[in-house]
């Protein structure tokens, strides 16, 4: 058995396997591109770009414009295959990324962190940019699709479904994280079924992406089983060396046992899966204010409220400084243990999910009477 293609509007995808964005700095050009050369889609986080040296004034808004664009341009030129961006609602200037972002031809943009309830408003006439909200429940993705339909006529042109083993932001309550009801095989499930009512009363399909947890090969032969088109993937890709993140915060993952792995909460306002920092620490201890917001980079984030600036300390993580940030990881992260490159990885996750099948395959087999005959004989 062995992956089949993916389609997303007029986008082909070899692979049925997407590269999670994450941010600030980690997933841009270099493994994004590095992903589409592999058959996936890589993905650009478009979150905290104004932070990482993007132009020479000190605008931050412009520089998450100019930033956007840089990136996308450089990957488009080292690349022929799938590209998206992910831009989060929660992002103070959502609507001029998003703009920029079209403006760029990207193929698709994935966009979660709040419910994208005016995404089609930013399509141009002709243009070949597809639109993939990240939601955390039928109920979310059922919204989202009614809202498209009244206002813009559009429907999706697929769905990630994000379940609670996600690293970053999590849309769900903390004592929904560890309950089976909101298991990613649960909602996943629903999800499917809720855009099945959907797309029979429209002459649209519309592929369900499975992310959260997602970890080898066989994960990702499980979730095809369960009626999912493709996979999002995220923590397995930064043990990369394309990865665009420094080597210290590479090794943060490497280091990583299963009791690091923490929920947190986020001055976004969500809860959040993350490697515990030095940094973590002194958040819990109450030994962390900001004295100022530096940038108003994120809408539902209040400085008389936050415990610290979000961007800054995902930027100090960026770089290695632990003392002063923290990294985001998904559930799974502990369980990496070398560096290894794109192509290595996605041959190993062909490979694992061909040996899953082989044995979904014999598992079946058994079941038939023939089978079961010649086992009993032997």
């Amino acid at each position: 058995m062995k992956l089949k293609s993916l389609d997303i509007g007029c986008h082909h995808i070899a692979l049925p396997i997407i590269q999670g964005g994450m941010g600030v700095g980690v997933s841009l050009s270099g493994l994004a591109a590095a992903v589409a050369n592999e058959g996936g889609v890589g993905v650009i986080s478009a979150a905290g770009l104004g932070m990482i040296g993007y132009g020479t004034s000190r605008n931050y808004m412009q520089h998450n414009i100019d930033g956007l664009r840089s990136e996308i341009r450089k990957a488009r030129s080292l690349t022929e295959g799938v590209l998206g961006v992910n831009i989060m609602v929660a992002l103070t200037n959502y609507g001029d990324l998003m703009r920029t972002a079209i403006d760029e031809d990207i193929d698709l943009i994935f966009s979660g962190a709040g419910l994208p309830l005016d995404m089609p408003k930013y399509l141009r006439p002709g243009g070949k940019t597809r639109l993939v909200p990240i939601v955390s429940s039928a109920r979310a993705a059922t919204l989202i699709c009614n809202k498209w339909l009244n206002n813009y006529n559009y429907l999706p042109d697929a769905i990630v479904v994000e379940g609670p083993k996600a690293g970053g932001h999590l849309g769900f309550k903390p004592e929904q994280i560890e309950d089976q009801n909101f298991s990613l095989e649960v909602i996943l499930k629903e999800v499917i079924q809720a855009m099945y009512m959907i797309t029979s009363r429209q002459l649209k399909h519309i592929p369900v992406i499975a992310a959260g947890g997602i970890y080898t090969g066989a994960d990702i032969a499980a979730m095809l089983a369960l009626g999912a088109s493709g996979v999002q993937m995220g923590t397995r890709f930064v043990t990369t060396f394309e990865c665009d993140a420094s080597d210290a915060f590479k090794q943060t993952y490497l280091d990583a046992i299963e009791k690091d792995v923490v929920i947190i909460k986020s001055p976004v306002g969500m809860p959040g899966r993350a490697i515990r920092s030095v940094f973590l620490d002194e958040v819990e201890e109450g030994k962390r204010h900001p004295k100022t917001c530096p940038v108003d980079c994120i809408l539902t984030c209040n400085i008389n409220t936050a415990p610290y600036c979000i961007m800054a300390a995902l930027t100090s993580a960026l770089r290695g400084n632990f003392n002063r940030g923290y990294a985001f990881a998904g559930s799974n992260v502990w369980r990496t243990d070398r560096i290894i490159s794109v192509k290595e990885l996605m041959n190993t996750l062909k490979r694992e999910f061909e040996m899953q099948g082989l044995l979904m395959d014999y598992e079946a087999a058994k079941s038939l009477p023939i089978m079961n005959s010649v086992e009993e004989r032997a």
